[in-house]
């Protein structure tokens, strides 16, 4: 179930945020969760079930438009479709309001998704 981010949530989601192949170093994870923080457009959301296993992050770009920024699972948990259910709870909490597109990051695992192929 996707849950909301909060401060108390930071260590996780900065080593979630870490599999990514464009987040790697601390300052730049550092920078991201306090744009996750500060930024009214940006909102991160975690992926629980037992624990949190994965994240995303979604930029209302403007009232139509949101981008999926972000999007990882925790490695022991890949090949279980986690991704694309993150993806799908995504699409159905903003379908009301937003599409939600890949940024140039999340668009080969998101094209995957729509093609029923994604893990």
């Amino acid at each position: 179930m996707l849950i909301r981010y909060k401060k108390n949530h930071e260590k996780i989601a900065m080593g979630l945020l870490s599999f990514m192949p464009n987040v790697k170093d601390l300052k730049q994870l550092q920078e991201t969760i306090k744009a996750y923080e500060q930024n009214n457009d940006w909102q991160l959301f975690l992926w629980k079930e037992e624990d949190i296993i994965g994240v995303a992050g979604i930029e209302l770009i403007n009232d139509h438009k949101a981008v999926l920024k972000h999007l990882s699972v925790n490695p022991s948990h890949r090949q279980q479709g986690l991704g694309k259910r993150i993806v799908e709870a995504l699409e159905e909490m903003f379908s009301d309001q937003y599409d939600l597109e890949p940024s140039k990051y999340t668009k080969a695992f998101f094209q995957k998704c729509q093609q029923e192929e994604c893990e």
